[in-house]
């Protein structure tokens, strides 16, 4: 009889452990609207999220000026310019 091999699943996140970046800059109504989504979607599922000035932030600024604004996720690329609300949800959930 041959042995099955458990399955190993991993476990979600905490959610208060995840960490929503949002990376914009002032007059940007893409990183307005942008800000109205992951603070409704972080609210929602409260994850914490912070908000970055692409202006205040050299290495912010080389990397991402032509694509915000910009979501990341605990660090990492989530999305840019325009952000899915259930795609973000779907993403931290």
């Amino acid at each position: 009889m041959a042995r099955m091999s458990p399955i190993f699943r991993r476990k979600a996140p905490d959610p208060q452990e995840r960490l929503v970046t949002l990376v914009r800059k002032q007059g940007c109504h893409l990183c307005d609207d942008a800000q109205v989504v992951v603070e409704k979607v972080c609210g929602e599922l409260g994850v914490p999220w912070e908000e970055k000035d692409i202006a205040l932030d050299p290495q912010l600024h080389d990397q991402y000026w032509e694509q915000i604004p910009v979501v990341l996720i605990d660090g990492a690329q989530h999305t840019f310019w325009r952000v899915d609300e259930e795609r973000l949800r779907k993403a931290l959930a």
